[in-house]
């Protein structure tokens, strides 16, 4: 009996030993409490983890607008997900493997500390396609663009292209209207899959975009893969025809991220901007006040094999596609959830708190997308 009584006292001090790290540290801190607790206790605590989190970092300093469930101000913003993927519909590769579970993402997001996700357009069918979806949930906003790789949709004359932009620009007027739009993009430049669109007609699909940038007022979601200075040359140019911008999933020089941020324009960091040294490297040279976090999924993933996955400290129950089960995430299948990942590799790359990065990113996020609110 009395060793009984002792385990269980032992039991109820680590408990609230944990509690008080969720509460007033950091996830990291926290967790490493975890370590040391006895396995009865770790699979209540884990149970509630991404919550308790969630709570407690919002609480020592949020300052957005958020409404996330229960009444606590969640944590992040995720800039960029491409919530359209057939992924989400248990596609992959042309291959069914299970049934959608869309729903179960989005459920798994707001629970996890999520405040407002940002569904990522690519044409003009797919921009559609996410103002359908964004306006499903007063946290879902949109983007309408075309992604430098189709801009081939434009089409080959003057009249067809022109038909095109005022297509874009009605989309974009009416999602604005509620609130529901906040971007244009995902647009831009990307000299490492031209096969799917040669260089010069992306350069036309660009800028003709910017004439919708100057009719709307939207910032930009910008994409820039492998092509130096030449889209930020090509911003500069045209620097009066938009308000603002990111240039997301960022995995350039720090040369090059200096003069986005010189240009007045955010930058956008995801998993893919992890992945080496060099990657960190750079991370650390962007202000906080500068950057935005996303995960850009279902892709972008941080893999072990990348230079930032030791600072990662938030898992979750994870299967094969084949193998799904309701209630897990999917083996490189990214979701907004994951968007703590990002975090955590920044955080400490940096070497600050989990909480400043993700607080910093999501003020930026209401600064640059117009406040994040649905209209009414």
């Amino acid at each position: 009996m009395v060793v009984l009584l002792r385990s269980t006292v032992v039991n109820l001090i680590v408990i609230i030993a944990i509690a008080i790290a969720a509460a007033f540290s950091t996830a990291a801190r926290a967790s490493a409490a975890l370590v040391f607790a006895p396995s009865s206790v770790r699979s209540v605590v884990r149970y509630s983890w991404s919550t308790s989190f969630s709570m407690s970092s919002s609480a020592a300093g949020s300052s957005g607008e958020g409404d996330g469930e229960g009444g606590d101000k969640p944590l992040f913003v995720d800039i960029g997900a491409n919530l359209l993927s057939e992924m989400y519909q248990g596609t992959y590769r042309g291959k069914e493997r299970h049934e959608a579970d869309l729903d179960d993402v989005l459920k798994r997001a707001w629970a996890g500390g999520l405040d407002r996700i940002i569904v990522t357009g690519g044409t003009l069918a797919e921009s559609r396609e996410a103002l359908v979806l964004a306006r499903t949930d007063s946290r879902l906003f949109s983007t309408v663009g075309v992604h430098p790789t189709r801009c081939g949709e434009f089409g080959d004359t003057d009249a067809d292209r022109d038909a095109h932009v005022e297509a874009l620009a009605e989309l974009a007027e009416e999602g604005m209207r509620d609130g529901t739009v906040v971007a244009l993009g995902e647009l831009g430049m990307d000299y490492a899959r031209t096969s799917f669109c040669d260089v010069e007609t992306q350069r036309r699909g660009f800028l003709a975009q910017l004439t919708v940038a100057e009719r709307t007022g939207l910032p930009l979601f910008l994409h820039n893969r492998e092509t130096g200075f030449d889209l930020l040359d090509l911003l500069t140019e045209n620097r009066s025809r938009f308000s603002g911008g990111v240039v997301h999933s960022f995995d350039d020089t720090a040369d090059l991220a200096v003069a986005i941020m010189d240009a007045g324009l955010y930058v956008g960091i995801n998993g893919c901007s992890l992945k080496t040294a060099e990657n960190l490297d750079v991370v650390r040279t962007i202000p906080l006040d500068r950057m935005l976090l996303e995960t850009d999924c279902p892709w972008c993933d941080v893999r072990a094999s990348h230079a930032g996955s030791n600072h990662v400290r938030t898992a979750f129950p994870t299967k094969q596609e084949k193998k799904w089960e309701r209630g897990s995430c999917i083996k490189s299948r990214y979701e907004p959830v994951h968007i703590i990942q990002v975090a955590e590799v920044v955080a400490g790359a940096k070497g600050v708190e989990v909480s400043v990065v993700a607080e910093a990113s999501r003020r930026n996020a209401y600064k640059l997308f117009g406040g994040l609110q649905k209209k009414h």
